[in-house]
């Protein structure tokens, strides 16, 4: 049997499950355990702790993992990679260090940096004032921290999938021109880089899944491809739709863009290798960008919402007498109302309802300002004030609340010459690591066209999620619909269906609150997929949004549920 890497994962962002570190170390074998802490909104909040503390700005749900399980992992042999380290990687690693010394483990923790651009926002031209600004490093930083002996590895903002691309490089001997192997670390590492969502989380078949859910592995080859499969004896499932669900979550383009490489996600052949084992190969990659994406947040000013509930009949009529009540009140506020009043009206009340809670809906009203008082107390009093003189039955959800800080989340790009990246070994050695070469100025490129063509005859009328699966997701103000054709590896006639179906004029009438918006559905056969990619649905990124779903993650289940005309042999 050919030699392979396996890598697994123990969490999919800040506030995973805590148990999961434990549970992969004693489960089964592993080469490294890696972990994906980091988001965009996860900056944000890394950010506020690192304002009231300097030497916070990292996971701190890492550390207490750590703290259970590192003579475990040392017990076991098992190297340790996580992105944990935030905006603080040096405080973590040498905390980390502390905890070592406390369990008295000979432990060598490195650590990577460089990604933090904050002290050079405005000479970069980042704008504004940024709360936190950190380039997307890859993974040959890791890479080198291993190869020089390091135990355990933290990072900044690196890429989620270079947390186990970097172990590859390390174990293998890949260059920075091994593109198609790097390509084919990339697809592992996005694939098992959200934990259990590889293993039927947030899948569309979850009905299948045995629970509680287990984390995954990948089992890498030298060629770049990979096993995706789990402990055994642990729950869930990976299947071609548990792996092509991950596969198209949060994507941009069929190309995916990233530091050290652009991988062609076109490229990819997925087949069964028995229980819970889904091999993928053939991914291709070439060069990756000439610049580097930036995570930016700024603090955005403040936010306030109410929720009232209202039942039975004249709901609109109901909804718009608060709603001229209270605009009323906001517009005779010294300064006038907030800089930005939402409202929104769910109707999710039911005629001639056998409960109060099935005769009802719910009216939300949202304020965004600079100015924490005019989001506070002037705009939750007068709605408290109403609460005897307006509509029958007048109810809120939850108490009035202060205002809240938000942020706004932008990507930005800069000149990779301009990031410097370093490796912090245990002893202070410093590691600098090189830009690769060459890179691309605009890696995408365009599907070949598919020939296959959609079956005729009658129709009917059902679910589109009857015939296909989704994942969605959120990248800053856009939202991602991974969709895909149920058993596509069985029903060709499903994906050839599906490729001519799914237009971004069909995704605009299925989904009327993106009419307005600049829809791209990008093809890819190979996965009998198309992902759908919506500009600006969630405004300025989760932070800010005041979208009953602000990361876009039940966005492909409102598609699923949507009627549409099918082709009887399809169903």
């Amino acid at each position: 049997m050919a030699e392979v890497l396996r890598v697994g994962n123990c969490s999919g962002f800040y506030g995973d499950r805590l148990s999961a570190m434990r549970e992969m170390l004693l489960g089964g074998e592993l080469d490294v355990l890696t972990g994906d802490y980091l988001a965009e909104l996860t900056m944000l909040i890394l950010g506020r702790d690192r304002l009231k503390d300097p030497t916070l700005g990292y996971a701190r749900t890492f550390l207490r993992q750590a703290e259970d399980c590192l003579g475990l992992a040392v017990e076991r042999g098992v190297k340790i990679v996580a992105n944990a380290g935030g905006l603080n990687p040096a405080g973590l690693a040498e905390r980390l260090r502390e905890v070592a010394a406390g369990l008295g483990l000979d432990v060598r923790v490195a650590h990577v940096q460089g990604d933090d651009l904050l002290d050079r926002a405005g000479a970069l031209g980042l704008g504004g004032a940024p709360l936190t600004a950190n380039a997307y490093l890859g993974a040959f930083g890791i890479a080198a921290a291993l190869t020089h002996g390091a135990d355990v590895v933290v990072t900044g903002r690196v890429t989620d999938a270079s947390v186990v691309v970097g172990p590859a490089i390390a174990r293998f001997g890949w260059t920075p021109t091994s593109y198609d192997e790097l390509a084919g670390a990339v697809v592992a590492g996005h694939v098992v880089e959200c934990g259990a969502q590889a293993t039927g989380g947030n899948f569309s078949g979850f009905t299948a899944a045995d629970r509680p859910l287990g984390f995954p592995l990948v089992e890498i080859a030298a060629d770049g491809s990979c096993v995706v499969t789990k402990h055994d004896g642990t729950g869930g499932q990976v299947t071609l739709d548990t792996v092509t669900a991950q596969l198209v979550y949060e994507i941009q383009s069929a190309t995916y863009l990233g530091p050290d490489v652009s991988t062609h996600l076109d490229s990819l052949v997925l087949t069964p290798a028995g229980p819970d084992r889904v091999r993928i190969s053939g991914a291709t990659g070439s060069p990756p960008p000439e610049t580097l994406k930036v995570c930016v947040n700024e603090l955005g000013g403040f936010r306030n919402q109410a929720e009232l509930v209202l039942v039975g009949l004249d709901v609109e009529e109901k909804a718009a007498w608060v709603r001229s009540q209270l605009t009323a009140a906001l517009d005779a506020a010294p300064g006038g109302p907030p800089a930005v009043v939402e409202w929104s009206l769910a109707r999710t009340d039911h005629e001639d309802a056998d409960t109060e809670e099935a005769a009802s809906c719910r009216l939300r009203v949202s304020v965004r300002d600079a100015d924490a008082a005019r989001v506070g107390t002037v705009f939750t009093a007068p709605l408290v004030e109403l609460a005897l003189a307006s509509y029958p039955g007048f109810t809120l959800t939850a108490a009035p609340s202060p205002a809240t800080p938000y942020g706004i989340y932008r990507a930005a790009h800069v000149p990779r010459s301009e990031v410097k990246e370093q490796v912090v070994m245990a002893d202070g050695t410093t590691l600098e690591i090189a830009d690769p070469s060459p890179v691309q100025q605009h890696p995408r490129r365009v599907v070949a066209p598919v020939t296959a063509r959609p079956p005729g005859g009658p129709l009917c009328r059902l679910p589109l999620g009857r015939v296909v699966h989704a994942r969605s997701g959120d990248k800053g103000g856009d939202a991602n619909i991974g969709v895909w054709a149920r058993d596509a590896a069985a029903r060709p006639d499903r994906v050839a269906w599906l490729l001519d179906f799914l237009t971004p004029d069909r995704v605009r009438t299925l989904l009327p609150e993106t009419a307005d918006l600049d829809v791209e559905v990008f093809a890819l056969p190979n996965l009998g997929a198309v992902n759908v990619l919506v500009h600006g649905l969630l405004g300025e990124g989760v932070a800010a949004s005041s979208r009953f779903d602000p990361q876009a993650k039940a966005l492909g289940e409102w598609l699923r549920s949507r009627y549409v005309d099918v082709p009887e042999a399809l169903v």
